[in-house]
């Protein structure tokens, strides 16, 4: 499963790595609603939510779903404006950037927690079509009575909501985050000159590895993929922004709305240790940790290396029967062979089956 990103006919210069205050304000947000996905970041998730003002803290509750568990692209306008907008340099910049999008694409954006079934499909016009209208409220119902308040305002009266965030992002900035974008914003400009300097130098494909090695570029089929627990697709028309995020790890976001430019969200912060697996190799591992026989095999394993004759004799089964479920473990890389003279022997790799709880949270939070 991956998102695609066709860059058939886009020119070099089209491709701009650019820092985001409001896309890291929208991040520092997720953190303080949900600190269990950092934990690298609790305490000052912790200590930002106890200083904050009540009043502030009140109404960051009633829209949290734009930030909570998805993140709504109105935290990233410059990319549903049309022509060659980068990010602002200064918060107050970008959110003149919202200000600038249509009430249709902000209505469309902001009502994606609960509307957007198919986020890469043209969604219907919720401001114009009666049926998209009713649509959005019956699903807003569903989520609870704060997204069906907050849905019914915007689509009563979108201006007023917009005034709304923009007046509550403008007091998040003054509360907390204009002290953490001071400390974070050289970080994340020397990340964006050295992901500038390997595109001219080295080209696309180099820049994409260093971004992260879940995002590659298909030069014959001429597409960036990254590779995500969701099917999605656009067409690079005009330019593709990346944007590094210091609080995102281990989130990796990609925007890939119908009418928008697509940009990618990646976290910068300090490398991983280990190449993180993909989706397909966390699929083969939880498959193969699902058989009761290969769970066994597997306790067997973690404390000593066993032959395959050995194994069968425990377990009670034929050598081909072992050597068929020791073929899924060493397919999904959780079984290491090694040869002492005529024997072959197999262990488990315990370092790859204790990074698999880190590992599937970090893939589908990717």
């Amino acid at each position: 499963m991956s998102v695609r990103i066709d860059m058939t006919g886009l020119r070099p210069e089209g491709i701009s790595v650019v820092p985001s205050p409001l896309a890291e304000l929208c991040m520092a947000l997720h953190v303080l609603a949900e600190p269990g996905h950092h934990p690298g970041l609790r305490g000052w998730a912790t200590g930002v939510t106890a200083g904050l003002d009540p009043h502030v803290a009140d109404r960051m509750c009633e829209a949290d779903f734009l930030w909570r568990s998805t993140y709504s692209d109105v935290f990233m306008p410059s990319a549903g404006l049309p022509g060659e907008v980068l990010p602002g340099g200064t918060l107050a910049e970008e959110l003149d950037l919202l200000d600038k999008l249509t009430d249709e694409q902000f209505v469309d954006a902001a009502l994606e927690f609960t509307c957007t079934l198919q986020y890469d499909l043209q969604p219907p016009n919720y401001l114009a079509s009666r049926e998209g209208h009713a649509r959005a409220l019956g699903v807003a119902a569903s989520r609870g009575q704060r997204q069906l308040r907050f849905t019914e305002r915007l689509l009563d009266d979108p201006p007023s909501v917009r005034a709304w965030l923009r007046r509550f992002l403008e007091d998040c900035d003054e509360a907390f985050f204009a002290g953490i974008w001071g400390k974070l914003r050289p970080q994340l400009a020397a990340d964006a000159r050295h992901k500038t300097e390997l595109l001219r130098r080295k080209g696309l494909a180099e820049a994409l590895a260093a971004v992260s090695p879940a995002v590659r570029f298909d030069e014959r089929a001429g597409e960036v993929v990254v590779d995500k627990l969701i099917e999605g697709r656009i067409a690079a028309s005009g330019r593709l922004l990346l944007v590094p995020t210091s609080l995102g790890r281990p989130h990796l976001n990609v925007l890939h709305r119908q009418g928008w430019q697509p940009l990618l969200h990646y976290p910068v912060s300090a490398p991983e240790p280990v190449r993180p697996p993909s989706v397909e190799e966390l699929a083969l591992r939880m498959t193969a940790l699902s058989h009761p026989v290969r769970m066994r095999i597997c306790r067997h394993l973690a404390r000593s290396a066993y032959t395959t004759t050995e194994l069968a004799q425990t377990h009670g089964m034929t050598a081909p029967e072992i050597s068929r479920h020791l073929g899924v473990l060493k397919k999904a890389g959780l079984v290491t062979t090694r040869r002492r003279g005529r024997y072959v022997l197999h262990q488990l790799d315990v370092a790859v089956v204790a990074r698999l709880g880190s590992d599937f949270l970090e893939g589908v939070l990717r």
